[in-house]
């Protein structure tokens, strides 16, 4: 039970904390899972190069890895493109700014789910899971920034609001073809944030721990498994019980 053995799983943004994760978890359970990323490391053959911004891109890489594996069973969502102001407070944010963020991360997400999801409806199977966040469901707790020059970006909140209803659509247009999209939506995930911030986050999540990307690429597995074939259009919440309360 609970197998991905040989299942072709594509992981955009495979080389960040939470993409890396995945990637390590999918290959231990058997999985031949494919690193898709803007940073490809040298002689990898489970790496591909994808620009998620780029139509070409996305096409090139799903005909090259259907090309090589025959099929693609499940695709992860993952990357995360920002521009180099992000974390900017709310009135500072230039609306140049706020177009490119939503652009490069929602539409990039629009894009792969568009082209690959067409080549599922052909096989008549796959997965896709589009990783959004808590603050796709509820507002920031301010809070816990105080003591840290952090905040929670603004466009987060859009994009991932956006996806979770994109990802319900998707999920409802592709049922018939017996292919699934879901989200998985992470509570905060420790990297090493300062310790104020580690702190207040702490005292306020039921659990009483920030995240792990181990959390999260276990909610992930489960998703690409058969035994979840009945779950589409379904929104995993992986948060420690922060949107409980």
């Amino acid at each position: 039970m609970f197998s991905i053995k040989n299942k072709v799983i594509v992981v955009t943004g495979g080389a960040g904390l939470l993409g890396g994760k995945i990637i390590d978890v999918l290959r231990a359970q058997g999985a031949i899972a494919i690193s898709a990323d803007i940073k490809v490391p040298d002689n990898d053959e489970l790496s591909i190069k994808i620009d998620i911004t780029s139509e070409p891109s996305v096409k090139d890489a799903v005909t090259a890895i259907v090309a090589k594996h025959g099929q693609i069973d499940g695709w992860i969502n993952n990357a995360y493109p920002r521009t180099s102001d992000w974390g900017n407070k709310f009135e500072d944010i230039k609306v140049e700014s706020w177009k490119q963020n939503v652009d490069m991360h929602l539409n990039g997400y629009f894009l792969c789910c568009q082209i690959v999801l067409e080549h599922m409806k052909k096989q008549r199977s796959g997965s896709v899971i589009n990783m959004s966040s808590i603050y796709g469901l509820v507002g920031p707790d301010f809070n816990v920034y105080n003591g840290t020059s952090m905040t929670m970006p603004a466009a987060y909140a859009a994009i991932k609001g956006g996806l979770n209803n994109l990802s319900r659509y998707l999920a409802a247009y592709y049922g018939p073809y017996q292919v699934r999209v879901n989200t998985v939506s992470p509570g905060g995930i420790f990297d090493n944030q300062p310790q104020p911030f580690v702190d207040n986050y702490n005292n306020k999540v039921p659990m009483r721990r920030m995240g792990n990307p181990m959390d999260i690429a276990s909610a992930v597995c489960f998703l690409l498994t058969d035994e979840s074939s009945y779950i589409t259009g379904h929104n995993l919440v992986v948060d420690g019980g922060w949107t409980a309360i």
